[in-house]
């Protein structure tokens, strides 16, 4: 059950990724093209939200079953650290701050800002996600 789960936790990352840059590079698009918030652009910001909220569901059921998890809190090296450590944490908060994103997004008037919200938000959130993969363990 492990193995399966890293697996699927491993291969959803690329489509967060993936979905995360897609709508940042939109709203950013969108932002500077000055053209209006359509529904597909509220789309493409949702299958991203959808898309990481997921992740981290999926994320947390490994957490509790992987030895890498939350058995390795006590004395830990690099590899450990990041695991059981910054990796959850730091995509906890890029997490957060996409759905922050998200939600602030909503209660904008004017379209320039709801891009601007979401733009900004999403391409945080998407660095902090890419600056703690594990990468040793992903490929």
């Amino acid at each position: 059950m492990y193995e399966f789960i890293q697996k699927a936790h491993s291969g959803w990352a690329y489509i967060v990724l993936l979905t995360l840059a897609i709508a940042a590079v939109n709203a950013l698009a969108g932002k500077l093209s000055n053209r209006p918030f359509k529904t597909s652009d509220r789309q493409i910001s949702l299958l991203a939200l959808i898309a990481a909220h997921t992740q981290l569901v999926i994320g947390l059921i490994l957490y509790f079953v992987s030895p890498l998890g939350k058995d390795s809190l006590g004395v830990m090296t690099g590899t450990q650290r990041l695991t059981s450590l910054e990796h959850p944490l730091i995509n906890l908060i890029a997490l957060v701050l996409i759905t922050v994103g998200w939600s602030a997004h909503k209660r904008k008037t004017e379209d320039a800002k709801k891009f601007q919200v979401i733009a900004l938000m999403y391409s945080i959130g998407l660095v902090l996600i890419a600056s703690r993969i594990p990468y040793q363990l992903w490929f």
